[in-house]
């Protein structure tokens, strides 16, 4: 399939990574010259440099026969051009846009993006997208990263694991047989940094950050075998005003458990925004780092702090003095990937990483037929990919024992009708079952290819 990418940033770079590496014919476009060439240079990809929402530009680009174009410059007017003259001029038939502005993801400006006016079949917002995963991580205190699957009703947590976790030096192959009827699958473990798959004799240690895919039912459970507490929030300081912690905000504001937030927003027309735009809400005018201020929006009796201004620094420094001030949980947001192994040893809890969050929703959203969703993990090491098995599928009839899996592949769980089930080697996979598979980078396209699934469109 062949496939335009607009815009060579982190989001656009890792899209082509993604793509290409399934064997996709990939053509990247950028107005930096030196961002095309560090794609063309590290991925299998084609590059121009220009301008993306110009004709001749995507001429060249080879929209002729392009089947989808995605388009995620910084710019929301660029990348609304660009799909509007990809569906115009060169009828490409898939079209995807990033964009930012609240004001264009307005429901009832929704009409905007029909065939007949700017024809846009996505819209991906990078700011709701990290809004959401904010709130699913302060929904999940316990954890450093969540995503739901099956329909909502299973989740995959991030745990860390501390020195007093009953499970430590354990054998996953004796977890199993100690907590029989738990529905509870380790599929990661990140280990001094590295990523993998665990097989059954493995053992985890303390300073291990575990993926653990496990069904709603069974979480507080699998939450106490973890040596983990859930805690309820009631009290939450938010530093940063802009979209995403404004967006937080308003969703705890309409929440039936009420939820008490004060969000502290350094720039003044922000912070005026951010008054007039909710009701319940205190918000605070200054340096998230100040400590009076910080005293003053009650950081001691908060039960967590969301850092989510736009500097990656600010957060980290803001939640490790939150935590120092006597708030148990922080969450940062954090753009950089190479900032990350510093979360632990610094004491931040959780992070939200915009971009794989944006990356995961396109993923989502691009990959069509029986594909139900993608969660994208880390710097894009890894994937969880919940599918519908076909009737073509060379799994189809097989039992998980039988299955030429790649070792850096497992399978979470299979939803058989109504009921989750806990993979075993004896489980049969039927035509209809939707399986939970986590899969390294490097095996993605072995799964697609097992799963019979291809990005196909229509």
């Amino acid at each position: 399939m062949k496939v335009i990418i607009c815009g060579a940033g982190q989001v656009g770079w890792q899209i082509a990574r993604h793509l290409s590496g399934e064997r996709n014919d990939v053509t990247v476009v950028d107005n930096n010259a030196d961002l095309v060439r560090r794609a063309t240079d590290t991925l299998d990809v084609q590059g121009i440099a220009g301008f993306a929402s110009y004709p001749d530009i995507l001429e060249r680009a080879g929209a002729r026969d392009a089947d989808m174009i995605i388009a995620a410059t910084y710019s929301d007017e660029v990348n609304m051009v660009t799909c509007q003259v990809a569906h115009s001029v060169f009828a490409i038939s898939r079209k995807v846009a990033r964009l930012r502005s609240q004001s264009y993801l307005d429901a009832i400006y929704s009409d905007l993006y029909r065939r007949d006016h700017m024809p846009i079949d996505v819209v991906i917002s990078p700011e709701r997208e990290v809004a959401e995963a904010a709130l699913q991580r302060l929904a999940a205190p316990a954890t450093f990263d969540t995503e739901k699957f099956l329909g909502g009703k299973a989740q995959l947590l991030g745990l860390r694991l501390a020195e007093d976790c009953p499970v430590v030096h354990t054998p996953l192959r004796q977890l199993s047989d100690l907590f029989s009827t738990l529905r509870a699958v380790v599929l990661g473990v990140r280990r001094e940094g590295r990523l993998f798959a665990p097989e059954a004799g493995d053992q985890l240690f303390p300073g291990d950050d575990c993926y653990v895919f496990v069904p709603n039912e069974d979480i507080d459970r699998t939450l106490e075998v973890f040596g983990k507490r859930a805690h309820k929030q009631e009290r939450v300081v938010i530093l940063g005003g802009g979209n995403v912690g404004l967006s937080v905000a308003r969703a705890m504001e309409t929440r039936a458990d009420r939820i008490r937030a004060k969000v502290i927003e350094r720039n003044r027309a922000n912070a005026e925004r951010a008054a007039d735009a909710l009701e319940r809400t205190i918000v605070l005018n200054g340096d998230a780092l100040d400590a009076t201020l910080l005293a003053e929006a009650g950081i001691s009796r908060a039960d967590a702090v969301l850092a989510v201004t736009d500097d990656d620094k600010t957060n980290m420094l803001a939640a490790v003095r939150a935590k120092a001030e006597g708030c148990p949980f922080a969450i940062a947001l954090v753009n950089d990937p190479t900032l990350v192994p510093l979360m632990g040893p610094m004491g931040i809890d959780a992070y939200i990483n915009p971009r794989a969050t944006t990356v995961s929703s396109i993923l989502r959203h691009i990959r069509h037929g029986r594909v139900r969703g993608v969660y994208s993990i880390g710097d894009a090491e890894a994937e969880v990919i919940e599918a519908e098995v076909m009737s073509t599928s060379v799994i189809a009839g097989s039992r998980i024992r039988d299955i030429d899996f790649p070792e850096g592949v497992l399978v979470g769980a299979v939803k058989k009708g109504d009921r989750i089930v806990k993979p075993s080697g004896s489980l049969r996979i039927e035509e209809g079952d939707v399986a939970v598979i986590f899969a390294l980078a490097t095996d993605v396209g072995r799964v697609e290819q097992l799963l019979q699934v291809s990005i196909d469109y229509f």
